[in-house]
């Protein structure tokens, strides 16, 4: 594989200095940008997209090519996991990601098994190698997977909930099937991660996308308990360097020294975190990334711009800031203020450290 042209990203993972804050967004492949759309389109559907290693590697550069971001992501679904567990994912017209097959009876999730990732999975890891060798050490690539619980969460609902009712309901009347699921969803989880860092991933990420709707002992047991697990699993150290991992759960910030305790070397931050007052709670302990509200990229120009700088001078120069948003960029962004956005945190990091 080729040197490492930019290391910033990883670098401060680690919370080593770095002459710059360095920035990556969450879902910055993706509908806000028309090249993405035109691909899209090109593929047919969004799993077919996903599936197509060749079409994933497209979209994972689009926004590398237009803006200076310091790593890349796997263009995939956290979905896939589940979809290789048999449960039949589909995406339907407005309604975003839907099961053919939702756990509801005890034998069904008896039945539940891991996927082996260089079987049902290997499409990704297929990807994942691609993109590396396009990357060619430009910048890291980053692996991904949702949580545990948040798949469990699609897993017995069967898509998006508002309310969580038929996955509350199981974890409350019957905690010993739940926690079966949790389980197996676990191990698939530390297997797939594995295997991407294999493939080629310089970091990986574990979206805990709906840890935030669990009540606060809930949390512990059904949600952070297994994000340790995984974090224990993980490889380490891969092509003679750290491999670092980052764990974001949205709506996490009562717990945020719990989840700084869980074994991660990162900690994602939605935009509800002061990140001044986290660094100072837990930045000896790990990075943080984050965490600008993504709809701030509604705004003006020089509104962006002064909000960037408002999360950075937060943070202040220490090491160990990965500037994100606090969840995913929406699909009605305007390219030009991501570009603001961009140039704002550049510009701006590199000056507070001169200061």
């Amino acid at each position: 594989m080729s040197q490492l042209q930019n290391d910033t990203f990883l670098r401060a993972l680690m919370r080593q200095p770095t002459e710059y804050t360095p920035m990556w967004m969450m879902r910055q492949a993706g509908r806000y940008l028309p090249e993405y759309c035109e691909t899209r389109k090109r593929a047919g559907s969004f799993l077919q997209l996903c599936k197509s290693p060749s079409m994933a590697c497209e979209v994972t550069l689009q926004p590398l090519a237009r803006y200076e971001l310091d790593a890349a992501i796997l263009f995939s679904d956290i979905l896939t996991v589940p979809d290789a567990m048999g449960l039949g994912l589909y995406f339907a017209e407005g309604e975003g990601p839907r099961f053919e097959r939702p756990l509801r009876d005890e034998w069904e999730i008896r039945n539940l098994a891991a996927p082996d990732p260089h079987a049902e999975l290997q499409y990704v890891m297929d990807a994942v190698s691609e993109i590396r060798r396009a990357l060619d050490g430009s910048v890291p690539l980053i692996g991904f997977s949702g949580s545990p619980w948040t798949l469990a969460c699609y897993m017995v609902e069967g898509g998006s909930s508002d309310d969580y009712r038929k996955v509350k309901t199981l974890m409350y009347s019957r905690p010993d099937l739940m926690h079966h699921i949790l389980s197996v969803t676990t191990n698939a989880v530390i297997a797939y991660l594995n295997a991407q860092i294999e493939a080629g991933a310089q970091a990986v990420m574990v979206f805990d996308s709906w840890g935030g709707v669990l009540a606060h002992d809930a949390y512990r047991e059904f949600s952070l308990a297994y994000l340790r697990r995984i974090a224990a699993g993980l490889i380490r150290e891969r092509e003679g360097r750290a491999v670092p991992s980052i764990v974001f759960t949205k709506g996490g910030g009562l717990w945020l020294e719990d989840i700084a305790d869980a074994g991660y070397d990162a900690v994602g931050l939605d935009w509800t975190v002061d990140i001044g007052k986290a660094r100072e709670l837990v930045g000896h302990k790990v990075a943080l990334q984050g965490n600008l509200d993504p709809a701030i990229l509604f705004a003006s120009p020089d509104a962006i711009a002064t909000q960037t700088r408002r999360v950075l001078d937060s943070y202040g120069k220490h090491p160990g800031h990965v500037f994100n948003l606090g969840h995913g960029i929406s699909q009605y962004t305007s390219p030009d203020h991501v570009s603001v956005l961009v140039d704002t945190v550049r510009s701006h990091s590199r000056s507070l450290r001169k200061g």
